[in-house]
């Protein structure tokens, strides 16, 4: 039996740095995301008897090496859940520049993961296709879910999953400012690595980011869309800054990161509210309100180009196309 799901990628507003279990991926703090449409992953999944080998094809290219494997650990824990010993196609149609940090590994996973449960007969619930997606990349167990969602970090493997927090649907948008869609010189999982290992700003960014998530979580309930974005801005810069006292330092930033969120500080002192993040690459996310979205990309856009400004709403949990 084939099956066919979406998943659209999330940007963390609480960042997600560090994990205390690297097979089972389970973080070092919870983290809290929006779930958005313009970047999505479908992924077709089938088991068959036939093939001797499992095969992944991303974009119609297969792959092999390192990405295979990652895509073989959701496929062995589906089959150990299953009962099922056969091979499996998996063919994934990726709509998002890949490890260029605009989080194409947690759509590709939770889809991955959606597929895969579905054409192996399991029914799973969505806490469990979360802790499923999780296996494959961490950031993947909120994919599961639209809107505003909270990975609860846990305890074990059982309940380190994501939950739903709020529908975003109150004037909410996200502008992507592509600056470069490259593959990354140091990945996410050597980038949290080598942080948590060597840097000394780290356990602080522990302590606070847990605080940060508190008041973050009431913005949402209050519906304070400022407090929300300084919120964004602060667990951003924090994170970043982790990077700078590891051993051997590294840093995701480029030149023209640094002009994009001066220019976002610069258009929120002239009135529009505008917020900026960033994940593990050189690309800026800039939180805003929908309203004012079209605006703040005409004004983005005439610094970075209109191809390099896309603008996002909302994006919806996992969905089976067929």
């Amino acid at each position: 039996m084939k099956k066919t799901v979406r998943a659209h990628t999330n940007i963390a507003l609480i960042k997600y740095w560090g994990k205390r279990d690297e097979e089972l991926i389970l973080p070092m703090n919870s983290s809290l995301s929006l779930t958005l449409d313009a970047f999505y992953t479908d992924t077709s999944v089938r088991f068959d008897e036939t093939k001797t080998e499992d095969e992944f094809y991303l974009n119609d290219v297969q792959q092999t090496g390192s990405s295979l494997k990652k895509v073989q650990v959701i496929l062995d824990l589906v089959r150990q859940q299953s009962g099922i010993s056969h091979k499996a196609v998996v063919e994934s149609q990726n709509h998002v520049p890949t490890a260029a940090g605009l989080a194409s590994s947690a759509s590709g996973m939770a889809a991955l993961a959606g597929a895969a449960s579905a054409a192996a007969g399991l029914e799973l619930s969505r806490k469990d296709l979360s802790r499923l997606a999780r296996r494959g990349s961490g950031s993947a167990s909120r994919s599961v879910y639209g809107g505003f969602v909270e990975w609860q970090k846990g305890t074990n493997d059982l309940d380190s999953h994501a939950v739903p927090v709020d529908d975003a649907d109150w004037d909410i948008g996200m502008l992507f400012i592509l600056l470069n869609k490259k593959e990354k010189a140091v990945s996410s999982r050597e980038g949290m690595k080598r942080t948590v290992e060597t840097s000394p700003f780290y356990p602080s960014w522990v302590e606070s980011t847990e605080q940060d998530l508190i008041q973050m979580k009431d913005a949402i309930q209050n519906r304070d869309f400022d407090t929300l974005g300084k919120l964004t801005e602060r667990s951003a810069l924090k994170m970043h800054a982790t990077t700078l006292g590891a051993v051997e330092p590294f840093t995701y930033w480029e030149p023209d990161s640094l002009v994009a969120m001066e220019l976002v500080r610069t258009l929120r002192s002239e009135g529009f509210h505008c917020y900026f993040t960033m994940d593990a690459g050189p690309n800026v996310k800039v939180l805003c309100r929908m309203s004012e979205a079209k605006e703040l990309q005409r004004h983005l856009a005439s610094r970075f180009g209109e191809d390099h400004v896309l603008l996002s709403g909302i994006g919806e949990g996992l969905k089976e196309l067929s």
